[in-house]
């Protein structure tokens, strides 16, 4: 595996441990790769309405994109229950995907690790293209 998408796991996991999840118990933490080889990170925030709630996906683009980036090369993302340190594959739902497609290209990398205690035990890279085939875009944004 890339040893920069080895570090994007880890600061992932890093960033899960900050997850506010009084809810669900279940803490997700992503780490974002833009090319110029800034990371921005995000962790899931609930809120007892629900539809307040923010994946950890959208938390770390909203950050990029606020931030002034536009060019996107991966995300790794991590989950599973509060104080879990064997994590299973965990993929963005269907809304963070479509926040993928409006700002990232065909090849960008989604990194879905599986974590046995603190060894990486396994990981899964798909493309954009391949986890939301024909999407929907209204304009290109480039």
């Amino acid at each position: 595996m890339d040893e920069k998408y080895k570090k994007l796991i880890d600061e992932a996991l890093k960033i899960r441990l900050n997850a506010y999840t009084p809810y669900s118990n279940y803490k997700v933490g992503a780490a974002l790769l833009c090319r110029n080889g800034k990371v921005y990170l995000g962790c899931n925030i609930e809120n007892g309405a629900y539809s307040p709630t923010a994946c950890a996906e959208r938390v770390a683009f909203f950050d990029a994109v606020k931030n002034g980036e536009r060019d996107f090369e991966a995300i790794a993302v991590v989950a599973g229950d509060d104080g879990a340190t064997d994590l299973k594959y965990a993929s963005p739902c269907g809304v963070c995907r479509q926040v993928m497609a409006e700002f990232c290209d065909d090849d960008f990398k989604i990194i879905l690790p599986k974590v046995k205690g603190s060894e990486i035990e396994d990981v899964k890279i798909y493309t954009l293209d391949e986890i939301i085939p024909f999407r929907f875009k209204l304009k290109e944004f480039r």
